[in-house]
């Protein structure tokens, strides 16, 4: 059974709640389990606990709030539902490594550099290419302001998209010799705005000679709407004869992007392959070869 599903849909609440109260009881309630269930289901798909995750959330979009506004610190410490500035200050630092009045004065001065200097020539991201039907349609960067964890996150978004049927991608590759034989799962967190198409996370597997061994592009479950941040995944198996691994996120049409936390991990053969083509089964033998059966007679003879 795929939990990913309701742990969507739990995101989605979560994120929509971070100025609510949210216990594990309430939020497990929400998504049908026992909060016992709901813990274990949701560490093992997203990585950490419940609370955990609704507590760096809080504390990233206050550390967005100490960037872009003037908001007095304790203002958005209980707007956060921090109970004192000072136990918003201790949970702060242990993810900024520094207190919040710091971090505002440091990093307010930081981003304007960086805006400053953006405006003057387009930015690069260490490891990740701009590729796609129409790349130059697109535009790449890192965003200091929407982020789901940390300081920034990255974006794609589309600049001068002429035709709806133009694409853009944020990608990397790299070499697939140490994950041959494997199962292996990409997941990240992904948030749109604007979009005329669609979006997805997206992985392919390839040998040597260019074959295309494994691929998914999320296209029987594609992003399609204006989303918060939420948790998606793909998982495809690696072959023996696997030489490069591409991934990335993948941008139809107009509308912005922005991708964090991504993550790679190997898991085992009791978590199903998102690949599409193997979603397909077999025949045992083949069938109907004189074209006498219909797909409806067919249906009403079992």
């Amino acid at each position: 059974m795929s939990y990913l599903p309701i742990i969507q849909k739990t995101i989605e609440k979560i994120e929509m709640s971070l100025h609510e109260e949210l216990s594990l009881k309430n939020i497990a309630s929400f998504a049908g389990f026992s909060k016992y269930h709901f813990h274990r289901i949701f560490q093992k798909e997203v990585g950490v606990t419940v609370s955990e995750y609704v507590r760096y959330r809080r504390i990233t979009n206050a550390a967005a709030l100490l960037m872009y506004t003037d908001e007095k610190i304790l203002d958005i410490a209980f707007t956060y539902r921090f109970e004192s500035q000072e136990a918003f200050t201790r949970a702060f630092k242990k993810v900024y490594q520094l207190p919040p009045g710091q971090y505002r004065r440091i990093m307010s001065n930081i981003t304007l550099q960086r805006e400053e200097r953006n405006m003057s020539q387009e930015q690069k991201i260490k490891g990740w290419l701009l590729s796609g039907s129409h790349p130059f349609h697109y535009e790449i960067g890192i965003d200091y302001g929407v982020v789901h964890k940390g300081k920034g996150s990255g974006y794609l978004k589309s600049v001068t998209v002429e035709s709806p049927n133009e694409f853009g991608t944020l990608m990397q590759e790299f070499k697939a010799d140490q994950y041959k034989n494997k199962r292996l799962k990409l997941s990240g967190f992904i948030k749109t705005k604007g979009l005329s198409g669609f979006c997805g996370l997206w992985m392919r597997v390839d040998s040597a000679m260019q074959d295309v061994l494994e691929f998914d592009n999320m296209s029987d479950r594609p992003i399609t709407t204006d989303t918060e941040w939420n948790h998606y995944s793909i998982v495809l198996d690696v072959p023996e004869n696997s030489a490069v691994i591409s991934f990335g996120i993948l941008l139809n049409g107009h509308g912005q992007v922005w991708i964090d936390e991504l993550k790679f991990e190997e898991v085992d053969k009791s978590v199903p392959t998102t690949n599409p083509s193997a979603a397909h089964d077999l025949l045992d033998e083949p069938t109907n070869l004189s074209f006498e059966e219909s797909l409806n007679e067919s249906s009403n003879n079992e």
